[in-house]
């Protein structure tokens, strides 16, 4: 095992803001809205119509497919709509709408302990598909899918991700530092699935309290070690972690089971020991409010559902004498730019970042043409080229972006962009050029039907 992935970068990590600040739970008052897409794969259908009345817990929307994930009511209250409302992105989606009663009456009572030693495997895998569980790191993908691998002994490392490389966000950290053996205890569960492997915590230096912690909670558990990485962005991203600890690189049309690993956030695996111990269904998560024009930076557990404007406004609202120029879902190097903060918190969102100033903007003003350096080349975790990349995208030419140049192994990290003298919007013409590539394959499929 190494402790570090070829490439990356070194961004001001600007963690200092809510490091040190522990996880509270946030009680919403405003009305709640969950888009019936939270994950990736097929939306989930709305059990519920307006007027049904509703609690925490109770299942509102069912998956869709065996890639599509259950969605669960995170407050008590009445279903007000199931109506089309503006999600982070700025599409509009199908969502439902709760009024909340502000008294949060759960379905059932999660306090006591269940022997998950009574439970078969495939119990276990259903408690975690019933309850509605997704990977919490950012990317959404149903954890029950993620955990019925095809061969499930050819699997040789489980590893958990407590990187928390993005920039500002330090919800993990704090998960890590104050529920340690809750997340061991749902990383035990998940080896039960897979015999031959080990367990592997892997945690950025820069954590030194989590890396404690999480040590003293694996003493004495069998097949479990915690690894301690280099700070380095993007080490969170799966594909880092999995060369890191296995010293496998693979194509993006390949699943990282391919490669015998299996790799869960630590929020996921929080996750997993409440719905396997206390039949506690998927519907609050950890996330961080942060950015130099947040009034009162935290870590949070916040409920799905959520508007991003309530968590602000209850907790200071932007700092006096500032003012926030953008609001990113998330990080600086992945997050998502939002127009506007009256949109929910899905499961799969982990931070809110509101910066005094935009980085983007400052760029765009000393674009200049390709200095030919390299440096996008070196940084690359993935190994590929960007320059030539941009250039094949300018040019429209798709077949070389793709087939010639592995446009499509491109993870979008914002690595480049972050190295570029020039300045270029590298990343952002990687985005787009994958948009065009899969929206043609598609038109293409359809035509030959």
């Amino acid at each position: 095992m190494k402790n570090t992935f070829r490439g990356g970068v070194h961004p001001q990590d600007h963690k200092d803001l809510s490091r040190d600040v522990p996880l509270r739970l946030f009680n919403p008052t405003g009305e709640m809205v969950y888009p019936l897409s939270q994950h990736i794969g097929r939306p989930a259908k709305p059990l519920v119509k307006k007027g049904d009345p509703v609690l925490v817990g109770q299942r509102i929307a069912e998956a869709d497919g065996f890639v599509s994930a259950h969605i669960h009511s995170s407050c008590s209250g009445t279903v007000k709509a199931v109506e089309n409302r503006r999600i982070l992105t700025g599409q509009m989606m199908d969502c439902i709408v709760i009024d909340n009663d502000g008294q949060f009456t759960q379905v059932e009572s999660y306090a006591s302990r269940d022997d998950a030693n009574t439970l078969s495997d495939n119990e276990l895998l259903q408690r975690i598909q019933d309850a509605g569980i997704v990977g919490l790191g950012g990317a959404g993908f149903p954890t029950h899918v993620k955990l019925k691998p095809k061969d499930p002994s050819a699997i040789r490392y489980v590893i958990v991700n407590g990187a928390e490389c993005e920039p500002y966000l330090t919800c993990n950290d704090q998960l890590m530092r104050s529920c340690g053996p809750e997340i061991i205890t749902g990383l035990e569960l998940v080896l039960r699935l897979f015999p031959n492997a080990e367990g592997v915590i892997c945690i950025e230096n820069n954590k030194p309290e989590a890396i404690r912690a999480m040590k003293e909670a694996v003493k004495g558990r069998a097949r479990m070690s915690v690894k301690p990485m280099i700070t380095k962005y993007p080490q969170g991203g799966e594909r880092s972690l999995i060369e890191a600890i296995a010293g496998a690189n693979f194509p993006v049309s390949k699943l990282p089971a391919d490669v015998g690993c299996i790799v869960d956030n630590v929020g996921t695996l929080y996750a997993i020991q409440r719905v396997v111990l206390y039949r506690e269904p998927l519907f609050s998560q950890v996330f961080t409010l942060t950015g130099e024009a947040v009034a009162q930076p935290g870590n949070f557990i916040v409920r799905d559902g959520t508007s991003f404007r309530e968590l602000l406004e209850a907790n200071g609202g932007v700092r006096p004498g500032v003012r926030a120029v953008k609001a990113l879902v998330g990080g600086p190097m992945m997050g998502i730019a939002t127009g506007s903060l009256d949109v929910p918190i899905q499961k799969q969102n982990n931070g809110l970042t509101l910066l005094a100033e935009d980085p983007v903007e400052k760029a765009e003003a000393l674009v200049t043409a390709c200095l030919h350096c390299g440096r996008c080349t070196t940084v690359c975790p993935m190994g590929l080229m960007p320059q030539m990349m941009c250039d094949a995208a300018d040019a429209e030419n798709w077949e070389r972006y793709e087939k010639k140049l592995y446009g499509l192994e491109c993870i979008q990290c914002g690595s480049c962009t972050f190295a570029c003298p020039a300045k270029r919007p590298l990343t952002q013409t990687f985005k787009k050029a994958k948009a065009e590539i899969l929206e043609r394959k598609k038109r293409e499929g359809g035509d030959r039907k």
